[in-house]
């Protein structure tokens, strides 16, 4: 027996058309050209089809990070060793295309959009997760973590953000040891 009427979702092969679509039409255009007429330019898929399930650029970028594969890490044993190499991967990740033009996007939006402003606190929250999953292995939680972290990334979203420039390494790599120094071990 056939169900009648639209199905729940869009077809696994119309998301992954229009989500590809999307990615590079982000990292080309940036995120204000995610609207469902530049999509359906790009993909040929219906605007009818975009507008319903995808009707903001927010709700683009929304179902973007929810397809992003999650980053899985190993962690040593040695904490500080440890978020020596997330200040690392933060870094190299803040510099490759995908993560800055959407936090440049998210914060864009964010602006005329108020479903943008928790889309990008759960982006950043994704972001600076590693570094406190390092800390709570360390048995380090609360106000201490919630500092360290804020000292070690803030300035490299700043960075990266506001500043349009590199974010600084060494700086991140000070406040890891500012924070935990080796001697004190």
């Amino acid at each position: 027996m056939s169900k009648i009427g639209r199905p729940a979702g869009p077809a696994a092969d119309t998301v992954s058309t229009v989500l590809t679509a999307a990615l590079e039409v982000l990292l080309t255009e940036g995120g204000a050209a995610l609207t469902p007429l530049r999509l359906h330019q790009a993909t040929g898929v219906s605007r009818s089809t975009i507008y319903r399930h995808w009707a903001t650029p927010t709700d683009v970028l929304a179902a973007l990070i929810d397809v992003a594969p999650p980053v899985q890490r190993v962690l040593s044993g040695d904490p500080v060793a440890d978020l020596h190499a997330e200040v690392d991967l933060l870094c190299d990740r803040l510099r490759d295309r995908p993560v800055a033009a959407f936090l440049q996007a998210l914060v864009t939006m964010a602006a005329s959009d108020d479903a943008a402003g928790p889309l990008r606190q759960r982006y950043v929250d994704d972001l600076v997760a590693p570094f406190r999953a390092v800390l709570a292995s360390d048995g380090v939680t609360g106000e201490r973590a919630d500092d360290a972290v804020n000292a070690i990334v803030a300035p490299l979203l700043v960075d990266a953000l506001l500043l349009d420039r590199p974010a600084s390494r060494e700086r991140a790599h000070r406040a890891v040891d500012l924070y935990f120094p080796q001697d004190a071990a």
